[in-house]
């Protein structure tokens, strides 16, 4: 599995798509439908209408990535399906990539320490 940097932004295209499309399809759908740059390093995760499999299209680069899993036992945990893309965090990202629940991973704000006296 390709490991995204902390600064990596992640999403989500929360509506099914076609997954008989490849590399160019999906960047196209990514830049014509949901109005972003499949070209910025940017991650975009789709989902098919089957719950097991998942799509994750990547610039490196040098060319696009196009990362295909499918779960042989149960289905990835989705959010609703509506218009447009869903934010994840990396924790998020590779819970989901795991088949784990990432709707359980929750970041918390540490409060930074206090100086020493």
């Amino acid at each position: 599995m390709i490991v995204p940097g902390q600064a990596v932004r992640i999403v989500i295209a929360t509506q099914p798509v076609d997954f008989r499309k490849g590399h160019d399809g999906l960047a196209a759908l990514v830049q014509n439908q949901l109005g972003l740059d499949p070209y910025c390093g940017l991650i975009v995760v789709f989902r098919a209408k089957r719950g097991d499999r998942v799509k994750i299209l990547v610039w490196d680069g040098s060319g696009l990535v196009l990362i295909y899993k499918r779960l042989e036992q149960g289905s990835f945990a989705w959010p609703r399906v509506r218009e447009g893309v869903m934010r994840l965090s990396r924790a998020q990202f590779e819970a989901l990539f795991e088949g784990l629940d990432w709707r359980r991973v929750h970041s918390r704000r540490v409060a930074p320490p206090r100086m020493a006296e």
